[in-house]
């Protein structure tokens, strides 16, 4: 099996060898070539200690010195050379109590996560697959480099992995993979938030969201997202509705582009269902305020998660006002749309007709036209530029003052109800016809 390497991961391998050491393209870019897919990076391995690589090129960083690792830059362009190692004892589930250099590249590559991440290749040795990590490849299949258990024990954020790569790659994870992760997810307790982060979004941005099932059956979630767990076992007996919210959510996540933070809503666009949740004495279930108290929820997760700001925002006003149903009166969109934000058009209408189609038929064709209206009045407003914000409006604070106005809280309320009377009436967002309107009030 021939793998074409880049010029310069080939020319760093050719100058170790050329000095007698060994060295390979080693782990994902690996995979990613034999898969037919473009690697995000290259890594190498080698039998050359940290010393010696960093005699051998004249430019390099000490990024993991510690764990054997140099990154070797060649122009603007930096690639990890990491010393073939054996990794100690892991007390905190994570990081190994000593590592120690190796010359056996089976030592090191037998310390990898999955078959199909413990490959090594170069021009003359060819692929170096030791544990069938092109089988399970070609069969897709994620199974742990020998004993499972070792594996999980060395890092759990692996069982998260396990689960992230049959996302991305369609793949099944093997069964004693499984058992394994079923017997030790407890222990993703110790992993820092951040790191569930990342792999928590590089499943949901997958082209299979639906592992998200996984990760509840294998019980991770119970560990770091128990939210997800209750909406996975929350029926939902109403006409309007064939899932639990949990099943409910995974079909609304399959239904929507595979955007960050689109994706994240929704995950979370019905996660205070269980809470809100009562039923009435015909056996039916309600959920008032869920979108106003998943808001909430959803902000508290996403911190505990620790996502930035932006994300936060954007994601917990979209769970929020995705249930919104506006009369289809032009001023009555306007409005919300003032209300809302701008800066969540267009992709509320995603969020609406990924959530129908996730729901019973029961007027599936009603709701989606009802989208489709209010999307076309936010279209045609948008083309008649109609004033929204108050920054939009014709006049500014600055000229409520220059006409005799007072500064002070009042300037603020007297712009805010400018703003009420220009979406009710588009066309008086004329500064002649806003500063009359402040005489009227008898502001000055």
């Amino acid at each position: 099996m021939n793998i074409k390497l880049p010029q310069k991961v080939a020319k760093i391998i050719d100058c170790l060898q050329s000095y007698g050491y060994e060295a390979y393209a080693v782990g994902g870019c690996v995979r990613d070539s034999i898969l037919g897919k473009e690697p995000d990076d290259w890594d190498i391995t080698t039998s050359a200690k940290p010393e010696d690589v960093k005699r051998l090129f004249p430019h390099t960083i000490d990024t993991g010195i510690a764990h054997g690792t140099v990154t070797v830059m060649l122009g603007h362009e930096g690639f990890e050379v990491t010393t073939y190692r054996i990794d100690g004892e892991y007390a905190d589930a994570r990081h190994p109590d000593e590592v120690i250099f190796t010359p056996d590249l089976k030592e090191d590559l037998k310390r990898r996560d999955f078959t199909i991440n413990a490959m090594a290749y170069n021009d003359s040795e060819g692929l170096v697959d030791c544990f069938g990590g092109a089988l399970d490849l070609k069969n897709g299949v994620i199974r742990c480099v020998g004993d499972a258990k070792e594996r999980f024990g060395e890092d759990a954020l692996r069982m998260l992995r396990a689960v992230r790569f049959s996302a991305q790659l369609g793949f099944e994870v093997e069964v004693q993979t499984q058992d394994a992760i079923k017997k030790l997810a407890p222990s993703l307790a110790k992993i820092s938030a951040e790191r569930i982060q990342t792999e928590l979004v590089k499943l949901l941005i997958s082209p299979h969201p639906e592992a998200m099932r996984q990760v509840y059956e294998l019980g991770i979630s119970d560990v770091v997202l128990p939210e997800f767990s209750v909406m996975m076992r929350t029926p939902q007996h109403n006409i309007h509705h064939m899932y639990s919210v949990g099943e409910h959510t995974i079909h609304a996540l399959e239904l929507i582009r595979p955007d960050k933070v689109l994706r994240l809503t929704m995950l979370f666009h019905d996660v205070a269902k269980p809470v809100c949740r009562t039923t009435d004495e015909d056996g039916v279930d309600h959920f008032r305020q869920h979108p106003q108290t998943g808001a909430k929820m959803t902000e508290q997760i996403l911190r505990r998660l620790r996502f930035d700001n932006a994300t936060i925002q954007r994601v917990t006003a979209l769970v929020e006002i995705h249930d919104q149903k506006p009369p289809l009166q032009i001023v009555k969109v306007r409005q919300t749309i003032s209300r809302n934000g701008l800066e969540q058009y267009p992709e509320l209408f995603e969020v609406k007709r990924a959530d129908i189609c996730a729901q019973s038929m029961y007027q599936r064709k009603e709701k989606l036209a009802y989208v489709c209206g209010y999307e076309r009045l936010y279209e045609e407003i948008l083309r008649r530029g109609d004033c929204l914000l108050i920054k939009d409006l014709a006049v500014s604070g600055d000229d409520l003052i220059a006409a005799g106005m007072e500064r002070g809280k009042q300037i603020g309320e007297a712009l805010l109800l400018l703003l009420q009377d220009v979406l009710k009436h588009p066309e008086w967002n004329q500064k002649e016809i806003l500063l009359k309107r402040c005489r009227q009030r008898e502001y000055f």
